[in-house]
């Protein structure tokens, strides 16, 4: 799968404007067309980029996850440094921002943070409903209050968390996509053994997203779901492709290999976030980001070359020989 290495210009943009009537007339506009058109401050490098298969918009290939650390309260020493990453993140190109209602606060932080910095056109809203195990009347409690605590009209992609009540709620999802609430429907799992569920449900449903754990050292999921997501043109979201620091401690203080850098790979972060969106199914790898430096770190793997098959093996392979690597 080919990586757009350049962002669209506003002349571009001016362009294909008859495109940008017609995406108005269906209710939405591809995120790289908003952004262009809207901001002022355009982003200051591109980032690699995939197609969302059911519509061929592009999205960058990392993006931020938001579990545990945007959980924080409403005290600007808590929120400050939050603000400042989703600052940099929009201005350096990065779009993709997930969450959930199940991580605390995360919702609202990332809702009010965003509103106050005047970003929202610039960013692709991810989140997921998680209570219509409970009945459709819950999932769509929650679905409002996600609207009103992220402080838009309408979500980019919205996930069944977990397949928590998904049959029940996929059809909600397809109203609220035909109402244009939202923009893309999906589901989420965070489980290996919800696996063949979620390989079921791949096969019989059409979805614009999944979302599934996968790290260079943890591949279950690349045995049967990414290949069906290439197969059925579902795009992929990844999670936890550190494990929670485990990639990161399994290598230490050890260098980057040279043939690693040669693909402008400069921290193990990078090499782990590398193999991942590099694996042609994978649409975008969302880890957990807080901070300036990791910030920076992360979005690393955005730019430069992707490796190649051959140049994969190698890396998974090392990774499985990493004498600090936790069995």
């Amino acid at each position: 799968m080919s990586a757009d290495r350049r962002p669209l210009t506003r002349r571009e943009v001016l362009r294909i404007g008859a495109g940008v009537g017609a995406g108005l007339a269906l209710g939405w506009i591809p995120l790289a067309l908003r952004a262009a058109a809207a901001s002022p401050d355009p982003p200051e490098a591109a980032l690699l980029t995939k197609p969302i298969p059911s519509t061929g918009e592009r999205i960058p290939v990392i993006g931020i996850g938001t579990a545990r650390r945007y959980h924080v309260g409403s005290s600007e020493a808590e929120r400050a440094p939050l603000r400042e990453v989703l600052r940099a993140f929009a201005r350096m190109g990065g779009s993709v921002i997930d969450t959930a209602p199940s991580y605390g606060t995360a919702e609202s932080v990332v809702g009010d943070l965003v509103a106050g910095l005047g970003i929202r056109d610039r960013l692709f809203f991810a989140t997921k409903v998680g209570s219509g195990g409970r009945g459709v009347e819950a999932g769509l409690a929650e679905m409002r209050q996600s609207l009103a605590r992220l402080r838009t009209d309408a979500l980019d992609l919205l996930q069944v968390h977990n397949l928590a009540g998904v049959d029940a709620m996929l059809p909600v999802l397809r109203e609220w996509k035909r109402e244009g609430r939202i923009r893309y429907l999906g589901v989420s799992t965070s489980f290996d053994r919800q696996h063949g569920a979620l390989v079921a449900l791949m096969e019989r449903e059409e979805l614009d997203f999944i979302q599934v754990d996968y790290a260079i050292d943890n591949r279950t999921a690349a045995d049967r779901i990414l290949p069906l997501a290439a197969d059925r043109g579902i795009a992929v979201l990844t999670n936890l492709p550190f494990r929670r620091g485990r990639v990161l401690q399994a290598f230490g203080d050890r260098p980057v290999p040279e043939w690693a850098a040669e693909l402008g790979i400069a921290s193990w972060a990078q090499f782990a976030l590398k193999y991942v969106v590099s694996h042609p199914a994978v649409t975008c790898a969302i880890p957990g980001t807080a901070t300036l430096r990791y910030l920076e770190d992360n979005l690393g793997a955005a730019r430069g070359p992707l490796p190649d098959e051959a140049t994969r093996r190698r890396m998974a392979a090392l990774v499985d020989a990493a004498p600090g690597r936790a069995r």
